[in-house]
């Protein structure tokens, strides 16, 4: 029976997607592991390899075509020894379909999966249909070809684990999990049933709000799948995190100074930032109790420091990351964030390149701003914000002077973070800052 390729879950933002290219034609062979699509998804242009193999019998999905949901079907392969005309009535996974309603339910029986019986029948429950595919428990174990590699060379049990890629499937970031000794991500909840987030109320329609400006000229530009996540996972933040905020000044002078040093010597040329990355990374493994995450069971402290940091795009931001940023010189710092930021702003950067840091920097120096706070990144419990530098007077040896004084600020998740372990870190941070030759040491 032909095999459907469904729109996958990219990202765990992802609720659907743009068809930005196929690789493959109707007709021509698939093998596991070969690139068939571009998917646009709210970060990044990301390629999708085919899990299985056979022939592109038809695409459902055409190229351009614009939020298509996850999940759904946009092409379907023909096995071995099959033709097209197994298409004219592709598998279906079977539908999830609820029992007749009783005929007078409970008027106080709350919504379940499956009606109420008037009596209680022990031996006789509901019938439900299966979830999709599961990568435990199953006869066939659904798993990328990446993630089957990456399987293979750790000793893995693939049976063991739950996938949390479409269906099921296991994907990279469940090795990864298992590889850390964390829990694999959970998998997708079946179709159906309701996903446990945040409830939002929506804001007014256009209409509305032109109708309160006084119904002024304007021009409606339609959200991009980037501006709608960000718009909801800040409004989540603000909903359901505990945030408070410590600022610190940094002097930069020494800084500066060594900065222009270390660019005099080599064709890289290094910049704040990548002072700061540094700092930030190094101040990480000296508080590791900033390096955490919240989660209902436990206190999760992550035994990598992989730095976030905030790069402005035309309609919207992305985090690339710097991983293992404690343990690289900046030179190589330098190097990575240069690449990453252009690759960033071109769509280009994979998901492991923008998913999964453990802190973040938000750094807007560059445009002036003398002091702002960010907001936290779930599952992240803290991001710096750093200004730009400016000249002030200061007081020195208790005599006036001139500095050049940078304000950074750290919003901290306070179910994560208390202020006394928050205040020992920024102390490590300005530590580095203003003494640059202990991040040598």
């Amino acid at each position: 029976m032909p095999i459907e390729v469904l729109m996958p879950a990219l990202s765990p933002t992802m609720t659907e997607g743009n068809l930005a290219k196929w690789h493959k034609k109707v007709g021509e062979a698939v093998k596991a592991g070969d690139v068939i699509a571009e998917i646009e998804t709210d970060k990044a242009t990301m390629e999708v390899e085919a899990v299985d193999e056979g022939t592109m019998g038809e695409i459902v999905v055409p190229e351009g075509a614009q939020g298509v949901k996850v999940n759904a079907v946009i092409a379907r392969l023909l096995e071995e020894g099959e033709d097209k005309s197994a298409l004219k009535s592709p598998a279906k996974p079977a539908p999830v379909t609820a029992p007749p309603p009783a005929p007078a339910p409970a008027p106080a029986a709350k919504p379940v999966a499956a009606a109420p019986t008037p009596a209680p029948q022990p031996a006789a429950k509901p019938a439900v249909a299966p979830a999709p595919v599961q990568g435990n428990g199953a006869d066939r174990v659904h798993a990328s070809p990446l993630a089957r590699r990456m399987a293979a060379q750790a000793g893995i049990d693939l049976a063991r684990l739950r996938g949390s890629g479409p269906n099921g499937r296991i994907v990279k970031a469940d090795i990864d999990a298992a590889l850390k000794g964390g829990a694999p991500p959970r998998a997708p909840a079946a179709p159906g049933t309701p996903a446990r987030v945040p409830t939002i109320a929506p804001g007014p329609g256009a209409a509305q709000v032109a109708a309160l400006a006084g119904n002024a000229p304007y021009t409606a530009v339609p959200h991009t799948n980037m501006r709608r996540t960000i718009a909801r996972r800040l409004s989540e933040v603000q909903q359901t995190v505990p945030v408070f905020f410590l600022g610190m000044d940094c002097e930069i002078d020494a800084l500066l100074k060594a900065r222009a040093e270390v660019n005099a010597g080599t064709e890289a040329k290094i910049s704040v930032n990548d002072f700061v990355i540094k700092a930030v990374a190094l101040a990480l493994r000296k508080v590791p109790a900033v390096n955490a995450s919240w989660s209902e069971e436990a206190m999760l402290r992550w035994n990598s420091v992989d730095v976030s940091v905030a790069v402005a795009l035309e309609d919207g931001l992305i985090t690339p990351i710097i991983r293992d940023a404690d343990k690289k010189g900046l030179a190589q710092i330098s190097a990575e964030m240069k690449d990453l930021a252009a690759r960033a702003r071109t769509g280009k950067l994979k998901l492991e390149e923008f998913q999964g840091g453990t802190f973040s920097i938000s750094n807007l120096g560059m445009f002036g701003v003398p002091e702002f706070t960010a907001v936290i990144n779930p599952p992240q419990s803290a991001i710096l914000a750093v200004a730009a530098g400016e000249q002030r007077a200061v007081v020195k040896n208790g005599a006036l002077a001139m500095a050049t004084v940078m304000r950074c600020t750290i919003s901290c998740d306070h179910r994560v973070i208390d202020g006394a372990t928050a205040a020992q870190f920024m102390n490590a941070f300005k530590k580095h800052v203003e003494v640059p030759a202990s991040m040598l040491l």
